[in-house]
């Protein structure tokens, strides 16, 4: 019954990070939806990360698992970095890193 909840959790995680990155270039060209998406992300593992085996492979592994993106996150810093938008693509990068850390951490804890 795993599959299931991976299946349904990511059945959502997609639209969503499709949702909030698609609203969020309606003001900006610059990769703050998929930002965004991957500090929540990286909180919700964080906070998901020591609950029951079905919320954690609905929620952890489901849903955050397509909800968040490497490959975008990936892909707006190299593009950044090919319109010779060095600064965009650290401030991206480091940002990113960073955020990503803490939200998890600020998961970890909140869930303790």
């Amino acid at each position: 019954m795993n599959t299931f909840y991976v299946i349904i959790g990511a059945a959502v995680g997609a639209p969503a990070r499709f949702a909030i990155d698609q609203y969020i270039r309606k003001f900006s060209s610059k990769p703050y939806g998929i930002f965004l998406v991957n500090i929540l992300g990286s909180f919700l593992l964080g906070l998901t990360f020591r609950s029951s085996e079905h919320v954690h492979d609905l929620l952890a592994i489901g849903f955050a698992g397509a909800f968040t993106t490497w490959s975008t996150f990936m892909l707006d810093i190299f593009l950044a970095y090919e319109l010779r938008r060095y600064k965009e693509a650290g401030f991206n990068l480091v940002l990113s890193l960073g955020f990503g850390l803490l939200a998890a951490w600020c998961g970890l804890h909140l869930a303790q």
